[in-house]
């Protein structure tokens, strides 16, 4: 399970992001980007999340390390700002947390050239999890010590704002013709070929076994948290096995 650690203090908002996630300190003296239960999409964002990044990280690709953050409402007493402290105060409990990459810079495609290799893998994941976060406008992307790192994944797997419509999830194309690295002629067949048979049932298992089950309750459909974690699973296994023949690059990439 991932490492729980309760937060300490709020330092400030993070205002790139449109839920307003928070950079906090923890009591393991670790410093976070923090995601909250109370904004945007609530907790199906922060589930979101956990599965795209530990599924990233398993596949070899690099994204913060992820914590829960237990949050006592009280921390937001003292903040100025009524979003802010409105937002504090609705996320009692369980909150996600991302290690915070000191110094990092966020990608300019201009500056930071990417290999077809590392492009390739990084659009074949995101079409995996139907990323329509990744663009050009937005790449999610921080470049760190002179490396890529992925980041933000709550506008993944939509399907499971509609779990009776995710079996037909499976055979849905994905436009990458948008994305941030399709001027870098990513190699998806070759990406394909490497991780697609990573992509197991015990890979996914272990994957979902990660998301919290206070996540997972009081979900219409399902009597068991155990339940919803493999309907998560299970569109992510059928489209890992084909989702490469459905990726639309338009004129810029290359199957």
């Amino acid at each position: 399970m991932l490492k729980e650690v309760t937060a300490t203090r709020y330092i400030t908002p993070l205002r790139e992001g449109g839920s307003l996630p928070g950079l906090v300190e923890a009591d393991d003296l670790g410093t976070y980007v923090m995601k909250f239960t109370g904004a945007g999409q609530g907790r199906k964002t922060l589930v979101a999340e956990v599965v795209c990044g530990e599924l990233a990280r398993r596949l070899g690709l690099r994204v913060p390390g992820l914590v829960t953050i237990g949050l006592d409402p009280v921390i937001g007493l003292g903040e100025p700002d009524e979003e802010v402290q409105e937002l504090l105060k609705s996320s009692g409990g369980l909150n996600l947390g991302m290690d915070f990459l000191s110094r990092a810079i966020g990608f300019d495609a201009l500056a930071h050239r990417v290999s077809p290799e590392e492009a390739g893998k990084i659009v074949w994941f995101d079409a995996l999890v139907n990323n329509v976060d990744r663009s050009w406008r937005n790449p999610n992307l921080l470049v760190w010590q002179g490396e890529l790192w992925l980041i933000d994944h709550g506008a993944t797997m939509i399907w499971h704002h509609n779990w009776r419509g995710a079996p037909a999830s499976v055979a849905r194309p994905y436009d990458a013709s948008d994305h941030a690295l399709a001027p870098f002629g990513p190699d998806i067949a070759s990406a394909a070929a490497q991780l697609a048979p990573l992509v197991t049932e015990e890979l996914l298992a272990e994957v979902t076994a990660e998301i919290p089950g206070a996540w997972l309750t009081d979900e219409p459909g399902f009597d068991s948290a155990d339940a919803l974690r493999h309907a998560y699973a299970e569109p992510l296994l059928a489209r890992a096995a084909t989702i490469h023949e459905r990726i639309e690059t338009g004129e810029v990439g290359a199957k």
